[in-house]
């Protein structure tokens, strides 16, 4: 931990050497250095809902995850400011759910895992005809699963400076291992090394539409609007379902999905040191799953450095349906599943953050100027609960 430690900040020491080249107000022609963050966070859940063992068993789960993003800034010929985001992310993860693929492993391979999410997003921005340009590609893999994605967008501002209209289209290229339960394996795939399970694909197209709107000086709003089209293999391989003859099946989904979220976003500014920050999402599919969403968070400055931002989130959903909890699907069913993500309950997010922008930075490096803490606690009415702690440095 020491050795990493002492990396980041000579990482971000580099960062400050670089960013000093450029003291003055011209606009960089080069690429310059902007800002980086580094992200670490502990997430912990526990829950007897398990979808690898039908519904029921434990869903134990830790993760570790660590994500740095850098910002770099460079104006071209024509005055147009171009925005390239660098990000690395790298998590670590243990599932007490996940081990029970295998239920007669003491502690199987699948017990854990490492995720690995890099991507770089790149915008171009004309301040003058106030539109903006983006587009990025991003990767995720781990043991069973491969991601390959790709954004292009396009942002209007309206001539008065004061709306936007933004437009971006997203698509994702997945690849998902074929790990059944190790009961209902063929062939030689018994859990061995050598295994050879293939794989299968699942695509995602997804456009989103927002608009933004600074009404005053206080008051902001932002509708959004997304349509979500999935295809291909959509169940996960080494989801159980027991159906009431006691028999054990794969989960079984439709090769299709199209959803569409529908969003509003408002802030308010109570004076200078108070801001209410408040959110609804309608949500609903072909599923016949809908959900609700409602948050507040409320940013308040204690003093020029230091604020404290406690939130709230609702949210509450209708089941799929294809759901069905253990023991009570039967072999009339053409769909299938006990996974407790699609069925009906209600959960409560609620926690706060301390954010701390000391004048002279943080640990004698002036550039480092942001420290926050945040905690968060999410129960299900289900019976599943977690926490959540991160810690965010920023470099500017």
């Amino acid at each position: 931990m020491k050795k990493i430690i002492i990396s980041i900040l000579a990482l971000f020491g580099m960062f400050n050497a670089k960013a000093q080249e450029d003291t003055g107000n011209n606009k960089p022609k080069k690429l310059t250095f902007e800002e980086a963050n580094l992200v670490s966070s502990y997430y912990k859940q526990d829950g007897n809902n398990s979808a690898v063992t039908g519904g029921i068993g434990s869903e134990h789960l830790t993760d570790i995850s660590n994500t740095i993003d850098v910002t770099m800034v460079k104006y071209d010929k024509k005055d147009r400011k171009n925005k390239f985001d660098f990000s690395l992310g790298i998590d670590h993860y243990t599932s007490a759910s996940s081990d029970m693929i295998d239920l007669k492993a003491n502690s199987s391979a699948s017990h854990s895992d490492n995720r690995v999410y890099p991507s770089i997003n790149w915008s171009r921005e004309n301040e003058e005809k106030g539109t903006t340009l983006m587009a990025g590609v991003a990767y995720s893999g781990e043991y069973d699963y491969q991601s390959f994605g790709a954004n292009i967008g396009f942002a209007k501002k309206t001539p008065n400076k004061m709306g936007e209209f933004t437009a971006k289209f997203q698509a994702f290229l997945d690849q998902v291992t074929l790990i059944a339960p190790i009961e209902l394996r063929t062939g030689n795939n018994t859990g061995g090394e050598g295994d050879d399970y293939g794989t299968t694909g699942r695509n995602t197209f997804a456009l989103s539409l927002a608009y933004s709107q600074i009404i005053n000086k206080d008051f902001q709003m932002e509708f959004l609007v997304d349509g979500v089209q999935q295809t291909g293999y959509l169940s996960l391989p080494f989801h159980r379902v027991y159906f009431n003859d006691n028999s054990v099946h794969q989960e079984a989904l439709p090769d299709k999905r199209f959803k569409i979220p529908l969003g509003l976003r408002a802030n308010y500014f109570l004076g200078d040191k108070v801001i209410l920050r408040a959110y609804y999402r309608y949500y609903t599919d072909d599923w016949d799953l809908t959900s609700h969403t409602i948050s507040l968070e409320t940013p308040v400055k204690l003093s020029p450095f230091l604020s404290v931002s406690p939130f709230y989130r609702y949210y509450s959903q209708t089941a799929a349906k294809y759901f069905s909890p253990y023991q009570t699907h039967t072999a009339f069913d053409d769909y299938y599943t006990s996974n407790y993500d699609l069925s009906k309950f209600n959960s409560h997010f609620y926690g706060a953050g301390i954010r701390y922008t000391p004048k002279n930075g943080l640990f004698g490096v002036e550039r480092l100027n942001m420290l926050e803490v945040r905690y968060g606690h999410y129960t299900k009415t289900i019976g599943m609960k977690s926490d959540i702690i991160s810690l965010n440095l920023r470099f500017k």
